[in-house]
């Protein structure tokens, strides 16, 4: 795996690919940075070995049409900040505008170009419009795996113009290592929580993961699919009952593995789904009519934290219930507390997909586990065992 660390970039422009798409508010100021920060060891190295760097980007789904709105002027001033670096921008992102601002970009400088995405080209992987874009650098990296998973013209065509001068940045390198120590080198035994509403969403990483894990948490929605699978009463919980059988093949396969499976025994159930709902703690297979399980409860919770503790690697995909309401989010902080003491104690723990990232940065376990993903889709499809785009163009050439 070739990363920025394989490179000296002094007198050489680096064309970077980042994923500066963050949220900003109706005056354009940035409300979440995380992405910015991510992005800038990658920078630094590039402008401390001696080189300047070009960052090409998406904002938003302008969907090829150029919109005011949704340019990274707005957060130029951001990025400077960020990586204490005054940060120059140029108006497109291919053509001669953009070569031009590359052209006079001095050593230690830094240019963002504008968003990728005010091009249809970019979305489509056009080979012309990446080939004008791999004339702004000298050197691609790829650093953006929130777009790893799309075969996008900067993110997976331009780095066939490279040859050899093309590497992973920090951020996506460190992304594939934690992946891949949940995947293939985790040491035993090896713990997935899934969790989240639906089954159907995550049937192909269930099925990929059951040759790497030892354990298998089922939690959140999925949950009473399975229970009525087995012929429990869920009463109004949400289920999908056209998904049943496909719950006890899984079931099935992991016996067939020994992998051990752990769902909820019982579960905080309540008359709507409402914070302001009734509540009481019944079994998961005896939740009254009219009722629905919408948190784990606490024998359910010492069992998952018996599991947790013991495991040495540790993958988490999905909250455990509805942390959205302060009522029903025990079970989602109590398991990120669980994976805290577990990684205090030596366990390597990886968050990631949506929800989940949603719910660490909630509570404050960001930096309270091994690593959080900065990419959902993408993380999703790497634990199902896909290729991703991003990562096979500079891997494999």
């Amino acid at each position: 795996m070739r990363t920025i660390d394989d490179f000296n970039f002094e007198q050489k422009k680096a064309l970077i690919r980042v994923d500066f798409n963050v949220p900003l508010d109706k005056e354009f100021n940035v409300t979440d940075t995380n992405r910015i920060e991510a992005a800038k060891p990658s920078i630094m190295k590039v402008l401390e070995d001696g080189g300047s760097a070009v960052l090409m980007s998406h904002l938003g789904r302008p969907k090829g049409q150029r919109n005011a709105d949704m340019s990274l002027k707005h957060i130029c001033g951001k990025v400077s900040d960020i990586i204490g670096v005054q940060v120059k921008f140029v108006d497109d992102c291919v053509g001669p505008d953009a070569e031009r601002a590359v052209a006079e970009l001095q050593e230690g400088e830094v240019l963002l170009l504008e968003n990728l995405r005010f091009y249809s080209e970019e979305t489509t992987g056009d080979v012309a419009f990446a080939e004008q874009l791999s004339k702004l650098g000298d050197v691609y990296i790829n650093d953006a795996f929130g777009t790893a998973h799309r075969a996008h013209a900067s993110t997976t065509v331009v780095a066939q113009f490279f040859t050899d001068q093309k590497c992973f940045g920090y951020l996506l390198a460190k992304e594939i290592k934690s992946i891949g120590k949940v995947m293939q080198t985790g040491e035993k035994p090896v713990l997935a929580i899934l969790g989240g509403a639906k089954v159907s969403s995550k049937i192909t990483i269930i099925e990929n993961i059951l040759d790497k894990v030892d354990h298998l948490i089922i939690g959140g929605g999925m949950t009473y699919t399975f229970v009525k699978a087995q012929g429990g009463q869920v009463g109004n919980s949400i289920c999908e009952d056209d998904k049943m059988d496909l719950a006890m093949k899984i079931l099935a396969q992991a016996k067939e593995k020994d992998v051990q499976v752990h769902i909820p025994v019982d579960v905080v159930a309540a008359d709507d789904f409402s914070n302001d709902a009734q509540t009481q703690v019944v079994d998961v297979d005896k939740i009254p009519e009219g009722w629905q399980g919408l948190d784990a409860g606490p024998r359910t919770l010492e069992n998952f934290k018996e599991v947790i503790l013991k495991s040495k690697t540790i993958l988490w995909n999905g909250p455990i219930g509805v942390f959205e309401m302060k009522n029903f989010a025990n079970g989602t902080i109590s398991v990120g507390n669980y994976i805290d003491e577990a990684t205090r104690n030596g366990a390597f723990s990886l968050v990631g997909g949506g929800d989940s990232v949603a719910a660490v940065k909630q509570f404050g376990f960001q930096n309270k586990v091994s690593y959080v993903s900065t990419g959902g889709g993408a993380m999703l499809e790497s634990l199902e065992g896909k290729t991703l785009p991003g990562i096979a163009a500079i891997s494999e050439g």
